[in-house]
Order: structure tokens, then sequence, then C-alpha cells
């Protein structure tokens, strides 16, 4: 079975092939480059680099979000593109469950970070059996850090966003704090189909239905709730 695995749900690009457990191809970029431009001729590269046609794919994994409104999008977008063309199923992973998947070996908790801005984060606290502690969500990172802080055990910390909030989290967890190898910050798609492998495979119908999970409203939502709120007062 043919697996293609797109990753686009922050800064961070990662497409990868997996064929019968086994990984043939993956591409991973943390440079800032607009996914609406990059991420399909990424997808074309690692096809032909594995000398694998569209039509031989069995199934695609896409980062479903939380992270970039746009950068998630552009993913599904494409995945769902494809899985529809292709009459092929679409598994949708957490984008912060696959980014904590490069912790697993870990023996203490996962908290993978992406940053959201005025000292939020997406995120959520993971055991390395990914049984979430903590849902996916957006919150403040002192709410995080406060619940963190009530636990016993060392946290490893992901992503390329964490350098962000690095300060702050030593300040309040000292060296339970441990910051991950820069080489696990980035999203590797190959990841993102281990954990869709171990979901049941949708229907090709349920292709239509699936929706990001962006974890919070958008800022044109954020916008038009506020103009209503001014026009009932």
């Amino acid at each position: 079975m043919i697996w293609l695995g797109i990753d686009t749900s922050n800064v961070p690009l990662s497409i990868a092939l997996v064929q019968d457990n086994q990984l043939l191809v993956e591409w991973s970029s943390a440079l800032n480059v607009t996914h609406s431009v990059g991420a399909m001729p990424a997808v074309e590269e690692v096809l032909k680099q594995a000398n694998i046609k569209p039509n031989e794919i069995d199934a695609i994994a896409v980062a479903e979000g939380p992270g970039s409104y746009t950068g998630v999008r552009i993913g599904v977008t494409i995945a769902k593109t494809l899985a529809w063309t292709l009459k092929i199923p679409l598994v949708g992973v957490s984008s912060l469950q696959a980014l904590a998947g490069n912790g697993v070996f870990f023996k203490g908790l996962i908290c993978p970070i992406m940053d959201a801005r005025r000292l939020n984060v997406f995120t959520g606290i993971y055991t390395n059996d990914f049984n979430a502690l903590l849902p996916d969500g957006h919150y403040s990172l002192e709410s995080v850090l406060e619940i963190l802080a009530a636990k016993d055990e060392d946290i490893l910390f992901i992503g390329k966003d964490v350098s962000i909030h690095w300060e702050a989290i030593q300040q309040v967890l000292g060296k339970r704090a441990i910051r991950a190898p820069f080489h696990l910050d980035l999203p590797k798609a190959s990841v993102l189909i281990e954990q869709a492998m171990k979901k049941p495979l949708p229907s090709i119908d349920e292709t239509h239905h699936f929706v990001p999970e962006y974890k919070r409203i958008t800022e044109a939502e954020t916008n038009w709730h506020s103009e209503q709120k001014k026009a009932e007062s």
C-alpha cells in the first residue's frame, strides 16, 4: 500500500511517500516559502523521485491543523483534490500530534508548540504513547505552563516556534523543560503517515465532508462578531 503524506500546517513543509511500511522519499523544508507555490511541486518531485505515478497512490494523510490558517487550508485543499480525483481515502491527523511524534522515545511529557501570537500558542500535552493530557487547542502560554508546572515529569518541547517562548518556559519550569534537538523541530510527513495508518480508512464519500481543525476562529470571523456586538449595543 502506498501512502502520500502532506503537512503544510505551519511555515515548515513536509511531503513523504511510504510503501508497505517502508519510507521511500521524504522532503522537508523550514524555509519561509508560500505553500501555495511550493507544496504541489514538492508533491510532484517526491513522486518523480520514487518513480510512482499518482494513480498508484492508495491513500493520503494530511495535517488537518491546528496551525497557520492559510497553511492548513492549502494542505487540506491539495489533499482533498488529489483524494477525490484519484478516488482514494483521505485521513486527517492532528498537526500537533504529528509533531509530538518526533519525541516518541522521550520518557516524559511532550509539548509541541506553534506560535499563535500575543503570547498564545497552539499546543497540546502528550504522553509518548500519544495519550493527550491536554487536548489540542489555542491557549495562552501562561495557562499551559501552569498546567505543566503541576506535573512531576520532565517535558520535551518540540517545534520551530519553541525558541520564541523558550525564556518564559524556562522561567516557570526550570530544568524540567527540555528543548528538543533542532532536527526534531520540523514536522515529518512520514510520522503523519505512521499515525494515519493506525486509523480506520474512511470511505471515499467522506472526502467531501473533510474540514480542517483550526482550533480558533479566523480574524474575519472575529471582526464579524465584534461588528455584530456593536450593532446590538
